[in-house]
């Protein structure tokens, strides 16, 4: 049997390139013998609530670092991702001569040999998204320093990484990789997990749903000016929020508090396990994004697999889940809430939305991934 090693700061929700890890995982534990190498320490109960696979410590080997250092390391009071990130690819490339393939699903990496890299945004891609900026990326003297000490840990190639197989999440990343590191990659989108009932359309809620971290760069107030928009039209709607808290607690307290304020027609649903959330989006009519510029989208995708008429910002790779959608694609408030009156008081429209979201759903199920990801190994073991 094949040994193959899966680096990944951590596979731990939330997020969406640990959720890929984890499928990555319950795609390959079958026919392979697989070792995970991460940063924390994997609790796969927790993993397969969120991320809906089913996963065990018997399918696979793990190793961390040790509990000494990342002690030490978390200790600090900044996150230091790249640091802990090189000091995996330092213990990699001492393992590395064990194992058959090496695959991350956590961007670019230097493996030491070729492997295979899942890229969600390039890490060296400028400018970076503002979601991902701190105070210190301003001391550019310091960052640069920073950025060369790492590599110098872990022995760091650009050209070595070139040479790895790249999958990118969508098509609108795989440009960017391109641009970036003049590579060409395969686009493999991220699976929206779950078994999603199919509720007749009459028997839904004449609700939206909205599903992500509950951050700024999210844009959940705007979403809730939308919504409050569309009823001020005579539209009967209510909204529901389905997030946890991140690390912008003020901006979460904002959020509650347009909730509770407006407690008959939003509401706010905290850490749903993937039933509940499957469940309770599979209840509903609507989906609505207010991100832009969204890597791939998971959330679309989680809507569009449960049966929702979505709208999304125009940009980012969102855009290729609903595909040339003109009805349900938006570029400031005011258009998405035009098109959603529009969209909820024609009926004919409806159905020819429903139809063309519902034979794009397979595209973004876990099935999908799990046997496009196994054709990729075999051919890159072949």
């Amino acid at each position: 049997m094949k040994k193959v090693l899966l680096v990944q700061p951590s596979l731990q929700p939330p997020g969406g390139g640990n959720g890929v890890a984890a499928w990555i995982l319950e795609a390959l534990k079958e026919q392979y013998a697989v070792s995970v190498l991460s940063w924390t320490p994997i609790d796969f109960t927790a993993i397969n609530a969120y991320y809906g696979t089913a996963l065990h410590h018997s399918d696979v080997t793990s190793y961390t670092v040790s509990p000494g250092c990342r002690r030490l390391i978390e200790a600090l009071p900044i996150p230091l991702v790249l640091l802990k990130m090189s000091l995996l690819l330092r213990m990699c490339k001492q393992m590395q001569a064990d194992y058959d393939v090496l695959i991350t699903a956590n961007n670019e990496m230097d493996f030491g040999r070729t492997g295979i890299q899942y890229v969600h945004y390039p890490w060296n891609f400028q400018p970076r998204p503002p979601a991902e900026l701190r105070w210190y990326h301003g001391t550019t003297a310091v960052v640069s320093t920073y950025y060369h000490v790492c590599a110098r840990l872990c022995d760091f190639s650009l050209q070595q990484m070139r040479q790895n197989l790249t999958l990118v999440n969508s098509d609108w990343i795989g440009a960017k990789v391109r641009g970036c590191h003049g590579i060409d990659s395969t686009t493999l989108y991220p699976p929206a997990a779950g078994t999603f009932p199919m509720i007749p359309w009459e028997q839904r809620d004449n609700g939206f749903v909205c599903i992500g971290r509950i951050r700024p760069e999210k844009e959940l107030d705007k979403v809730i000016a939308i919504v409050a928009a569309v009823r001020s039209q005579g539209v009967n709607a209510h909204l529901h929020i389905i997030g946890s808290p991140d690390a912008d607690w003020a901006y979460y307290q904002r959020i509650r508090q347009e909730a509770q304020t407006h407690a008959a027609w939003i509401s706010l649903h905290e850490t749903l396990s993937r039933a509940q959330l499957t469940a309770l989006v599979s209840q509903q009519r609507y989906g609505i994004h207010g991100m832009c510029e969204e890597h791939f989208g998971m959330a679309v995708a989680e809507m569009v697999r449960g049966g929702c008429i979505v709208f999304i910002p125009r940009s980012g790779g969102q855009q290729e889940i609903l595909g040339p959608a003109e009805p349900l694609l938006y570029e400031t408030p005011a258009e998405a809430v035009s098109k959603i009156v529009q969209v909820v008081r024609e009926p004919a429209l409806q159905t020819q939305l429903r139809t063309y979201l519902a034979a794009r759903q397979a595209h973004f199920s876990s099935e999908y991934f799990m046997q496009r990801l196994r054709d990729i190994m075999r051919n890159f073991l072949s």
